[in-house]
């Protein structure tokens, strides 16, 4: 595994900071109860939601960096890929794809919610650019995930990490999970991330088109609260064009059929 995500220099925030605070009051109420004379059987709640918010922390804080390093990795980039990452936030998954590019070019798109991360502003994405060193092969794109700006088959690999699940109807985040597949060059690979709807993104790209189409379990390292809440990744491959494959046949057979002509 790389060790760039141990020698991150940018800011990234936390996932949900709201679910954070909603961990950390579970936590304090009832001891604060049974302080002020409630019964003492509150404070079994206490342990349990500060195991699932700790757990949730790590997720934010190290494990996805970690797990994203691992499937970074695995793609086994040539470094003059042009890569697009979709719902990019403060740039966690941006930056960590552009070190590995050096000669390619990332896109990240975001509407720049703070409600879906702490500090998410288009802004901090630049600066942790500029601090990662990679500011010159980055552009940001303010735009809805349903509705890209960004022309057909433009991109080698499509990431997504813990974005589209924030659309909250299913019409919605077949329309991303579409778009995303959209603006695959064929050939490219698609890695998305996420929780709760990942199963259906794999049937919604089988739909369109993919192939080599898995899902699995990130693991404890990207479990938001516990095993109930576990992230999946989701791969696929958009299949290479054969049009110029079968040109290209075509002039082959042509020119043998006239070379036995002439003979």
């Amino acid at each position: 595994m790389s060790n760039t995500s141990l020698r991150r220099q940018g800011r990234y925030g936390v996932d949900a900071p709201n679910w954070l605070l909603a961990f950390g009051a579970g936590v304090v109420a009832p001891l604060a109860a049974v302080a002020a004379g409630g019964p003492r059987r509150l404070l079994r709640i206490p342990p349990v939601l500060a195991v699932a918010g700790g757990l949730f922390l790590h997720a934010s804080v190290r494990g996805k960096f970690l797990v994203w390093e691992e499937q970074l990795d695995a793609l086994d980039l040539q470094g003059d890929e042009r890569v697009l990452d979709l719902g990019c936030g403060r740039g966690a998954v941006l930056t960590a794809v552009a070190r590995r590019v050096p000669k390619g070019r990332v896109t990240g798109v975001d509407i720049w919610r703070s409600v879906d991360q702490s500090g998410n502003d288009e802004r901090t994405a630049a600066d942790n650019a500029e601090l990662e060193r990679v500011a010159d092969q980055v552009d940001l794109v303010t735009a809805d995930m349903r509705r890209l700006p960004l022309a057909d088959d433009r991109f080698d690999v499509v990431v997504s990490s813990m974005a589209i699940h924030n659309i909250t109807s299913a019409r919605g985040r077949e329309e991303a999970v579409r778009e995303a597949y959209r603006v695959l060059r064929p050939g490219g690979r698609l890695l998305i991330a996420d929780i709760f709807h990942a199963r259906r993104y794999v049937e919604i790209l089988r739909a369109a088109g993919a192939v080599d189409t898995t899902c699995t379990d990130a693991g404890p390292r990207m479990w938001w609260s516990g095993p109930w809440v576990p992230t999946l990744l989701v791969s696929a491959t958009k299949p290479a064009d054969r049009t110029a494959d079968s040109d290209s046949d075509s002039d082959a057979d042509n020119d043998d059929r006239d070379g036995t002509q002439e003979s």
